[in-house]
């Protein structure tokens, strides 16, 4: 069963081949893959070191037990500690981004004694029982009831403001006073963690703004709260950082991560736990564990990326692709199209939010919309195809996260076919 669709209305392309950013059908027919499959692929397809990464495991260690001590995982905790923001100490390693954030929860919550969990509206957090809980958009909806003690809220999202801000200033501040009434009125007591996306992933690419996240972090310290930081999809170079917190110089407590640790070459997630939260189980048992936990050949693959991120010096390539690429070639193409009411991001993580009308922000498609309703997205997606870019869309955005490695002309090639597509926006919107 295809995950998140209708069995019967599953349309599929069939994948004959991969390398680099591109995509080949059976046919031969190549298309550019600007979402990195699910924004994971960030070393893109088919590296040759992290191939030959998982060859070498396999002539070693296939598989072994997290109750055994193994190599490979101990250098792969090692390598994302040391790359982790200040006071992070260990690893725990899970199958995928979820399960990362089930366990954070589940630390938090023993840690501090307290049982609720807040988290925003517009984040997606994973599809097992309190991750999808935590997720504050529709694909929650039937899963519920869902776990007791979560607790949803609203981040900051200046261009749609629940807060009728009209500048980034104002936003911060009413966001972070949003979240402290909260807080205020769920009992500081009761509350273990606040979990957020860095930045909002599947539901915007919503960028905090500057103060932000700070203001959580204050916010926590000051009623003994934790904060875990979701970077699930924005880990590991996706902005120009190895997490997204550096770029607001914020530490959080615990740090969810997946995807793009390993490019999903082996599945692997994670929580990067902190000092004070890992003496917690230093003298009573952590109550939780997975059979696949750090699978060889999964941190080997974790560790040789890394490798490369360092050798290639991967990072400020994508800071310098975001900032004199993208963000500007962005903004020339919103000029040209009335469909285009915002383009935000950072490094290679941009958003495109198509509207019918500037003016009034209306969105192209509406809020949740399927069949007949979503159709200018469904179409403005098929015209991307067409061009031979396989697009990441949701709800009325294009999402743009090709592979880190993805070339320069690659990318103007891309744009240029984006630019075309979005004559069909337009026509939908007029």
């Amino acid at each position: 069963m295809t995950s998140w669709s209708a069995q019967n209305h599953v349309s599929q392309l069939q994948i004959a081949a991969a390398e680099g950013a591109w995509l080949t059908d059976p046919g031969g027919r190549r298309y550019l893959d600007l979402g990195s499959q699910l924004i994971n692929v960030n070393l893109g397809h088919q590296h040759p070191r992290l191939v030959d990464a998982i060859q070498r495991q396999a002539d070693v260690l296939c598989t072994a037990a997290p109750s055994f001590a193994v190599e490979v995982r101990t250098e792969a905790a090692r390598l994302i500690v040391e790359r982790s923001p200040a006071g992070m100490e260990r690893v725990f390693f899970t199958n995928g981004g979820a399960e990362a954030n089930e366990n954070a929860v589940r630390m938090a919550r023993i840690h501090t004694g307290r049982h609720k969990v807040l988290s925003t509206y517009r984040s997606y957090h994973g599809a097992t029982a309190t991750a999808i809980t935590l997720t504050g958009e529709p694909r929650r909806w039937p899963s519920e009831p869902g776990v007791p003690g979560v607790v949803h809220f609203f981040g900051p999202y200046l261009y749609r403001s629940p807060f009728h801000a009209t500048n980034e200033t104002d936003e911060c501040e009413r966001a972070l006073d949003h979240l402290e009434q909260v807080v205020t009125f769920e009992g500081p007591h009761t509350v273990a963690a606040v979990l957020l996306e860095s930045i909002v992933g599947t539901n915007g690419v919503l960028l905090p703004p500057e103060g932000y996240l700070a203001g959580v972090r204050e916010i926590c310290d000051r009623y003994g709260i934790l904060l875990i930081a979701d970077e699930v999809m924005v880990g590991f170079g996706r902005v120009g950082e190895w997490f997204a917190v550096d770029h607001w110089d914020v530490s959080p407590d615990l740090i969810c991560f997946a995807k793009g640790v390993n490019s999903g070459y082996v599945p692997l997630g994670g929580v990067v736990v902190s000092a004070d939260v890992a003496a917690t189980f230093d003298e009573r048992p952590f109550p939780g564990g997975l059979t696949y936990s750090g699978h060889p050949l999964a941190c080997a693959v974790a560790a040789e990326s890394i490798r490369v991120f360092t050798d290639e010096q991967l990072l400020d390539r994508v800071r310098k692709i975001g900032e004199g690429l993208l963000q500007p070639e962005l903004e020339a193409i919103a000029e040209r199209h009335p469909s285009v009411g915002e383009v935000r991001g950072l490094g290679m993580f941009y958003a495109v939010e198509l509207v019918r009308d500037r003016s009034t922000r209306e969105p192209l498609v509406p809020f949740n919309a399927s069949g007949a309703a979503a159709a200018p997205m469904a179409e403005f997606a098929a015209a991307c195809k067409e061009g031979g870019v396989w697009p990441f869309v949701n709800s009325n955005r294009l999402h743009i996260a090709p592979p880190l490695v993805t070339s320069e002309s690659d990318l103007r090639l891309a744009l240029e076919i984006i630019d075309s597509a979005l004559d069909v926006a337009d026509a939908a919107a007029a």
